[in-house]
C-alpha cells in the first residue's frame, strides 16, 4: 500500500508543475529568429499572435489562445507584441491586431485579421494534420 500512496503523490505533484504548453511570448528578433529557425525543419504548427497592449479586441483574444495553447498541444502558440518587435510584425505583413500567422515547415499556410475565435480554430484544426 505504501507503493501506491508514494506513486499517487508523484503524480498529484506533477500536476503542479507548469504545462509545457503555453504561449510563448518573444521580446527580442534575435531569439524569435532562432528560435523561428529551430522549427523549420519539423512539422509543427507554429500560431503567432500578433497584438498590441493598446489593443482591445487583442485582449479579448488572450483567454482564447491561452484555452487553444491547453487544447492543441501539439501546436506552438507565440505572442509578438507588434510595437515591441516592428521589424518582425513588418516582416509578416501585419497592418492590424490581432493578426494570426499560421506557419509550417518556416513558410505560412494561412493568416487571419481579427478577434475571430472561431475562424481561427478552423485554421488552427485544418492545417495542424
Amino acid at each position: 500500500m505504501g507503493a501506491n500512496n508514494s506513486s499517487a503523490w508523484h503524480q498529484t505533484n506533477a500536476l503542479s508543475v507548469p504545462m509545457k504548453n503555453q504561449v510563448i511570448r518573444f521580446h527580442s528578433s534575435a531569439t524569435w529568429q532562432l528560435h523561428f529557425d529551430s522549427l523549420k525543419e519539423t512539422n509543427k504548427l507554429i500560431v503567432i499572435d500578433f497584438t498590441a497592449s493598446w489593443c482591445g479586441p487583442c485582449r479579448h483574444m488572450e483567454p482564447v489562445i491561452n484555452e487553444f495553447a491547453a487544447k492543441y498541444t501539439d501546436v506552438e502558440f507565440i505572442k509578438i507584441d507588434v510595437d515591441e518587435l516592428a521589424d518582425v510584425a513588418q516582416e509578416y505583413g501585419v497592418q492590424a491586431m490581432p493578426t494570426f500567422v499560421l506557419i509550417k515547415q518556416g513558410k505560412i499556410v494561412d493568416k487571419l485579421v481579427g478577434a475571430d475565435k472561431d475562424g481561427l480554430q478552423k485554421k488552427i484544426e485544418i492545417n495542424r494534420a
